[in-house]
Formats: structure tokens, sequence, C-alpha cells
């Protein structure tokens, strides 16, 4: 730096000096530490999980709605199967997940953002990490999952949804089997992704094979460990692991 752009202070002096503004908490360059913390929090947090599955749904659910029930089964059976269960810990489906997961003396995760309408995590997670940033809470749950399971939801869950078949279809990860649960709510985003988009060379119709749509708890758990023995040992899993029967 030259002329006007030399500082007038040195870097040790801004340091130890403990007067003036807090602002720089606040600028880019800080916000990149925050970033990395939330990445070294939740990759250790999560690392000694072992086998999950995320499960993503409406934080609207009512308890009296049968969705509420429909996925608490799914986190009782994800258990059932070997699977930790990791939502985004917040109320509706994702509350009821976590709870059929801690009822069947499962692991339930919950990875919560900061939000102004959410009050952080549900009571039924176990381990829970809160994240500032989408995009490092996203990660989480793709990383340490073995699939996704998507109940219906709003545009939180079509996100992950999307984002999921996007990683899958450009191959950034692979093995990972995306099921969508209820057919009544999920069959016109797929017949609009038939007929409209593959029907206008946008997406190939190869792309929708990427999704398995059910009604039933146990079919839904069964995609899940058909994909998981049949792709064998990746990277972070060698030779010789185990996998959930």
């Amino acid at each position: 730096m030259r002329r006007s752009r030399v500082p007038r202070s040195t870097t040790d002096q801004r340091l130890l000096d403990s007067r003036g503004s807090a602002d720089w908490l606040h600028t880019d360059p800080w916000r990149v530490m925050r970033i990395q913390s939330e990445f070294v929090t939740g990759f250790g947090a999560l690392a000694e999980v072992g086998p999950a599955v995320s499960v993503f749904g409406s934080a609207r659910t009512h308890p009296s709605d049968p969705l509420y029930e429909l996925a608490r089964r799914v986190g009782t059976a994800l258990c059932e199967a070997g699977y930790a269960v990791i939502t985004g810990g917040g109320p509706g489906a994702m509350e009821a997940a976590n709870r059929g997961a801690l009822e069947a003396g499962g692991t339930s995760v919950g990875l919560g953002i900061e939000l102004p309408f959410e009050a952080g995590l549900n009571e039924f997670v176990d381990l829970g990490v809160n994240f500032r940033y989408f995009f490092a809470r996203k990660t989480m749950f793709v990383k340490y999952a073995q699939g996704f399971i998507v109940l219906p939801g709003g545009f939180g869950t079509l996100d992950e949804l999307f984002e999921a078949v996007t990683l899958v279809q450009t191959e950034k990860v692979t093995s990972f089997p995306i099921v969508l649960l209820g057919s009544g709510y999920w069959s016109g985003l797929l017949d609009w992704l038939r007929g409209t988009a593959a029907a206008a060379g946008t997406i190939s119709t190869r792309d929708l094979d990427l999704l398995t749509l059910t009604d039933d708890v146990d079919e839904a758990v069964a995609a899940i460990v058909a994909a998981d023995t049949s792709a064998g040992p990746t990277p972070d899993q060698p030779e010789g692991a185990t996998y959930p029967e």
C-alpha cells in the first residue's frame, strides 16, 4: 500500500489498543473467522456420530397433524435400523423425528440456525449445534449423513432437497439416496419436473431417478439401507467397516 492507502497505525497497535469502536467485529475478514469456527465446531461435534440420516420437514407441522406422527415414526425406524437422526433441530416435523429417535434410544441430533422467529433447539435433541450461517449448516447435513428423508415442508425443506439433488446429479456426492415421503404432497412437484422441466430439456429424465417417492416409512428406511450397503467403503470408511443391517 502507498500514499493515502498506508494506514496511520500499525497492526500491533490496533491489536493492543483496547480503545475505539468494536465495528471491526462485524467486518468481512472477521466473519471469515466466525465461519471457520462454525465448520470446526460442526466437524468436532459430529465426527463420531456414526451412520446417520438427515430428516427434513416443515417447522409448522403441529403435533396433532398426522405428518407429525409420520415423522416420529421415521425417527424411530431409522434408529432401529442403526442410524442416528439429524434434523434442523426446530419444531414441527423436525421435533417429531428427533422425538422418535430419542424414544427409540438412538442418537438425536439437531443442527439449529439463528433465526428471528425460532426459539432454539427442540427438547428432544441430545446433540445440538447452532449455526449463524446456512451454508455451514447445510454442509453438515450432507457430510455426516448417508441419505435424506424429506417430509412435506416449505422453502427450507425445498432448499435442502434441491441442493442434495444437485450434489448427487453433479457427482459431488455419490450413492446418496433421497427419499420423498408423502406422495400426495410431492407428486405434483415430480409431475412438473417430468412434464415441464424434463420436457423442456432443462433437466434429464435420469435426474428424476435420483428421487424415491413413497408413503411407507419402512420402505423409506429400506431405500436408505439398500443404497448404503451397496455403496461400499468411502474415503472416510475403510475396508472392513460395518454398515447397519
